[in-house]
């Protein structure tokens, strides 16, 4: 019988943040944002939005698939805010939402990487997240 391999530990993403974190970001957002959004608005909006992992693999498979033709190396991801139009919020009332949106620039044109990567208008944005209602809270 053979030596069995030691069990390798999963490395944790250097960007993870604690649930204590987490919890912390959400409060404070729902202290210092929410009652004036939701006073704004007239109705208790949503602030949480969900894709199942498999959704959101697929999708960034999507974008690295068609950035990879462009000549994108390393594409990123943005992460915008909206709100649905009235007339198209299934439930007539304008809930705010959030969209993926893809960036990068092909191989070569120096500082177009990172966080100052342009938007790349060429891949469609991703959107048709679930949400709570009311919100859940983290």
């Amino acid at each position: 019988m053979g030596k069995e391999l030691p069990k390798r530990k999963k490395k944790r993403p250097k960007k993870c943040i604690t649930p204590e974190e987490a919890k912390e970001l959400q409060h404070a957002w729902c202290c210092t944002r929410t009652p004036e959004i939701d006073k704004c608005v007239g109705f208790e909006d949503t602030r949480e939005f969900y894709w199942s992992v498999e959704e959101l693999q697929e999708y960034l498979k999507y974008v690295k698939k068609q950035s990879k033709k462009q000549g994108i190396d390393n594409p990123g991801i943005r992460i915008y805010f909206g709100a649905y139009p009235k007339g198209k919020c299934k439930m007539n009332k304008g809930y705010s939402t959030v969209f993926l949106a893809p960036t990068g620039a092909p191989s070569g044109e120096l500082g177009k990487g990172g966080d100052s990567a342009p938007n790349n208008y060429s891949i469609e944005p991703f959107n048709q997240g679930g949400a709570g209602s009311p919100p859940m809270i983290y």
